[in-house]
């Protein structure tokens, strides 16, 4: 007897129920219609991947696209289609996060964990889109390894560590590495800012994520210093003003909030990271007399002394005012070292010598380094994340001004001290890209969702609501505390 053209369907895929109502078959794709030709029992069967469909009508993220889908939706009305609502978890459009919302919102060291009683607008039960999870810190890395090649190559050029015998080509290696690093990390974050731009607004806006807008600049910064002599001996002065025009606007605008009050103001948001905003000025003024420059190193090295004055007196008073200062140490506390390791330099540079400005400078950051070194033990037990790369150059910039120390004031002490902290700083980095490739193709996790950019615009109402709340507490953290909301 002839079967049905049913039949020989059911006998070549095994159905199973799914959850949608309909069928599936056992190799997970789902069937939408079916028409049987009764003639030639021939079966026409329009299929599509069921994970494919559900994110094409995922719209949980269109809140964070820079074109989140209106227009179409609006085509689709004019159409006659019927309008879908939009999900419950979608975020208006708003001018900015006011900076307390971050600070009632989030806890920790880097201000990335959620709060118990706070809530995200994104899914919290699935993987978040790449370009979501990317954040800014991610130029940290270009840090820490492009910092690397410019101490490799003052120890193959410095001639108080000519004993070392070090090869160009360690600096080569290193530049081109960092050259490819700092251009993939910035190609994706354009992307990033092109289809998500309102994940890169909350990210600027983030009272410390703040700070690592000037890291691509830096990061190029630090690639005009390192550039191997077999590439290029002199670089043109107009590649100096290039650079340094993002690095002037940023601080025009985030040095007035700090003084002009507010809830911006220095006081309120004063953070070892901040250290970044500074450390732009000294390396410009480094790579500036680098080339000759005199009048704009010396403006943005001024620039620079005066607000690290101002940042390390505020960090140190730890007001009560501040937020984001908390009891344990950690690694961000290394930041205290960069800026005036390379303001010593930057003023040696300027000056022609190492002089007595530029060792007072080195001394200072001598001291921080030491000051934290000897306290290791309090730097154990915070979770991994690619900001801790941002953290490995305060070393490495140390141990380059050693070197450059020791060329004015060269014995024993002095070149065994700059091999001691060029070890200790390439230890360090190649420790962290290990624990960085770890977590990127072990565990899986070096890119986990951003709460901090998912953080809900105004404080929830109730305690009982959909989704899971995102809570990490911080091993040691104190409790939380009211603090008084200053306009």
């Amino acid at each position: 007897m002839p079967t049905s053209p049913r039949e020989n369907s059911s006998e070549i895929n095994e159905k199973v129920p799914s959850d949608n109502g309909g069928t599936s078959f056992s190799n997970g794709i789902s069937v939408f219609s079916t028409m049987i030709l009764s003639n030639n029992h021939e079966v026409r069967v329009n299929i599509t991947n069921s994970d494919n469909h559900q994110k094409l009508e995922d719209k949980s993220y269109d809140s964070f696209k820079t074109w989140s889908g209106k227009l179409e939706r609006q085509i689709s009305h004019l159409r006659g289609k019927p309008r879908k609502p939009s999900p419950e978890n979608s975020v208006e459009h708003v001018d900015a996060l006011p900076v307390d919302r971050y600070y009632d919102a989030l806890e920790g060291p880097e201000m990335e964990n959620l709060r118990a009683s706070e809530e995200i607008v994104l899914p919290d039960d699935k993987l978040w889109p790449f370009l979501l999870r990317y954040p800014i810190t991610s130029f940290g890395i270009c840090l820490g390894i492009s910092s690397q090649a410019i101490m490799w190559k003052t120890l193959a050029t410095s001639a108080s560590t000519k004993f070392l015998h070090i090869s160009p080509k360690v600096n080569l290696i290193l530049w081109c590495i960092s050259l490819a690093l700092v251009a993939t990390v910035a190609s994706i974050y354009l992307v990033k800012v092109i289809l998500y731009f309102e994940a890169v607004r909350r990210e600027y806006y983030h009272p410390i994520r703040v700070n690592f807008f000037f890291a691509p600049w830096i990061a190029l910064l630090f690639l005009a210093l390192g550039v191997p002599p077999s590439v290029a001996n002199n670089l043109h002065s107009v590649l100096w003003f290039i650079l340094m025009t993002p690095i002037l606007c940023l601080e025009l605008k985030i040095y007035g909030q700090w003084m002009c009050g507010g809830q911006r103001r220095l006081s309120r948001v004063a953070n070892p990271s901040n250290h970044l905003s500074i450390l732009g000025n000294f390396v410009g003024a480094l790579l500036g007399a680098s080339m000759g420059l005199k009048e704009g190193p010396i403006f943005f090295f001024a620039v620079g002394l005066a607000h690290y004055t101002v940042l390390f007196v505020t960090l140190y008073q730890r007001l009560p005012t501040n937020e984001t200062l908390q009891k344990e140490l950690h690694p961000v506390f290394f930041l205290f070292v960069a800026a005036p390791s390379v303001a010593s330099m930057a003023w040696a540079k300027i000056q022609g010598s190492f002089d007595y400005g530029s060792r007072i400078a080195y001394f200072i950051a001598l001291f921080l380094y030491f000051s934290l070194a000897v306290r290791i033990n309090f730097f154990r037990g915070f979770k991994f994340s690619l900001a801790w790369w941002a953290y490995t150059f305060p070393m490495t910039g140390a141990a380059i001004a050693t070197i450059r120390y020791s060329n004015e004031v060269t014995n024993i002490l002095t070149r065994t001290l700059a091999v001691i902290l060029s070890i200790t700083s390439t230890f360090i980095v190649t420790a962290l890209l290990v624990t960085t490739i770890v977590h990127a193709f072990v565990l899986r996790d070096l890119f986990p969702n951003d709460i901090a950019i998912a953080i809900s615009e105004k404080r929830p109402k109730h305690h009982h609501h959909r989704h899971k709340k995102w809570s990490h507490r911080r091993r040691g953290s104190s409790e939380n505390k009211e603090i008084e909301n200053y306009g």
